[in-house]
């Protein structure tokens, strides 16, 4: 067989790309979803009426809706600081663990080293870090960012060490027969199997960006969600909390499905694409 030949065999296969129905499916997988939600709340509604309970103790699903109407303007700039912690995290989270990744797959030693501190780093709890974070860098971004780094890094940096990995053998075997390096075993054959690896790394990722940007407003900041959140809790204001709960789960969620879009436009031959 030739080089040319060993170069088109492992070529990531691509499947039809991901049309313009894709957004209207997911839409579809998300209605079981919304009408159970709307079951939950009707249930909230009526139990919180029927038994009086105090609005500062729980309030109604349509007392936390009116505050989101109200104070939306408010919400949305809390929003706004907190999705930019979340996605600068992210983004240096994402190019940390896939980095990781590829220098533990790539170098033996190396990974031999490192992967044992990973594991021991990850079993540190995060929240008494953001203390130490806010006195390092202070108040402003950088530490919302660091805190999400080292949160957010470690699922990205499993995920995808899996996917190289988990390459075929036989492809591997085959580009050695024509005599590849290691460097492109790793190009083009590791790496495209590792990306749905990856993707699903990122997924995961998100959320936990999403919890570290809150933790690290809880641990000192002068805005955010995760500031509204602390401050309406201290002014008795619970249905603002719940407000404010609602906001970040649906920043969450965006950014969430956000991920997942990519992956169906741009990871075609990923099994999740293929059965989306």
């Amino acid at each position: 067989m030739s080089t040319l030949t060993a170069k088109e065999a492992v070529r990531p296969p691509n499947n039809a790309p991901a049309g313009p129905g894709a957004a209207a499916q997911l839409a579809a997988n998300l209605t079981p979803a919304a009408v159970l939600l709307l079951a939950v709340l009707a249930v909230w509604e009526l139990l919180v009426r029927v038994l009086e309970v105090p609005v500062f103790v729980l309030p109604t699903p349509s007392s936390i809706a009116g505050v989101l109407v109200s104070r939306q303007g408010a919400l949305l700039t809390a929003s706004w600081v907190t999705g930019k912690e979340v996605l600068y995290g992210f983004a240096i989270s994402t190019v940390v663990g896939a980095a990781l990744a590829l220098a533990i797959a790539r170098y033996d030693s190396l990974g031999r080293a490192l992967y044992p501190l990973m594991v021991l780093f990850q079993s540190v709890p995060k929240i008494a870090l953001a203390p130490l974070f806010i006195l390092w860098f202070g108040y402003d971004l950088m530490p919302k960012i660091a805190l999400i780094v080292v949160i957010a890094f470690f699922p990205i940096a499993l995920n995808m060490l899996v996917g190289l990995r988990a390459a075929d053998p036989n492809l591997v075997a085959l580009l050695r027969s024509v005599g590849a390096s290691r460097n492109e075993i790793l190009l083009r054959v590791q790496v495209p199997n590792a990306l749905p690896y990856l993707m699903a790394g990122m997924k995961v990722a998100i959320t936990l960006s999403v919890i570290g940007a809150i933790v690290g407003e809880f641990a000192g900041a002068s805005a955010g969600l995760g500031y509204m959140i602390q401050f309406a809790s201290t002014q008795m204001e619970t249905a603002l909390v719940f407000a404010a709960l609602v906001q970040v789960s649906v920043l969450g969620v965006l950014f969430y499905y956000g991920v997942e879009l990519l992956e169906r436009r741009y990871i075609t031959w990923s099994p999740n694409t293929r059965a989306g």
